[in-house]
């Protein structure tokens, strides 16, 4: 099932600048979200990548500039749901995590066994729903946390490093899990490490370097054919400072 088109989107940054202490994880940001498909951001760390995230969801605004969500600021989530690197898990059963993002997001008592139900199908935990929520493996605890992310029925996902410590079992389950999610219109965006990984899912391509985005575009010409300086040495393994 396709997702209705949402009125959060686009997400526009102009001229966004985060800074904590004066260290600016943020610089001059000028970037629009909007579309369909999948984003990944690359860079090293410290690049940016989460901040800019944050900013995306909501989770924090910009020391300057303007963040907007289909034209407005300061709207409420409605339609976005974040993963985190380490997402926690409450002390209740699979099932039991996903119910209490069901009822945050204002689902109907009555549906929420069903929903759950679906949602825990969706990622692969069928069956899974009574057993304890931190009893699960890593990647198990990652797909749920999908799931609960998912019990928005969001419009825009932010993935932090959705795959990072998992094994590669586990990291093709999340992959394939994010695919089947950007098929159903959700626009995905992303941050990696993993340049195999960016390869597998994305459609376009952000290169962060110091808060700035030093390149953008298509997945294929962002590999095959970069245009900066910086994104070759990056590809190239060269340490960005």
């Amino acid at each position: 099932m396709m997702r209705a088109p949402s009125d959060e989107l686009p997400i526009r940054f102009e001229n966004v600048s985060f800074a904590v202490r004066d260290v600016r994880a943020i610089a001059d940001l000028e970037w629009a979200i909007g579309g369909t498909g999948t984003t990944v951001l690359l860079g090293p760390n410290g690049a940016g990548k989460t901040t800019l995230l944050r900013l995306a969801m909501g989770l924090i605004r910009p020391t300057s500039g303007r963040v907007s969500w289909g034209g407005r600021e300061n709207v409420p989530p409605t339609r976005r749901a974040f993963l985190f690197q380490r997402p926690a898990m409450l002390r209740r059963s699979a099932a039991g995590n996903i119910h209490y993002a069901l009822a945050a997001a204002g689902l109907p008592r009555a549906e929420r066994n069903t929903r759950a139900t679906t949602l825990l199908t969706q990622v692969g935990l069928e069956g899974f729903g009574e057993r304890p929520a931190r009893q699960l493996s890593g990647g198990e605890q990652q797909r749920l946390a999908l799931a609960r992310a998912l019990a928005r029925d969001p419009a825009v996902l932010f993935l932090d490093e959705p795959t990072a410590s998992l094994d590669p079992a586990s990291t093709k389950s999340i992959e394939d899990i994010i695919r089947g999610i950007a098929a159903r219109g959700v626009r995905v965006v992303m941050s990696t490490h993993d340049l195999g990984q960016a390869r597998r899912l994305a459609d376009d391509i952000v290169l962060m370097h110091r808060g700035r985005t030093a390149e953008t575009g298509k997945a294929g010409t962002f590999f095959d054919a970069p245009s900066t300086l910086e994104a070759r040495r990056f590809l190239n393994g060269d340490l960005l400072i």
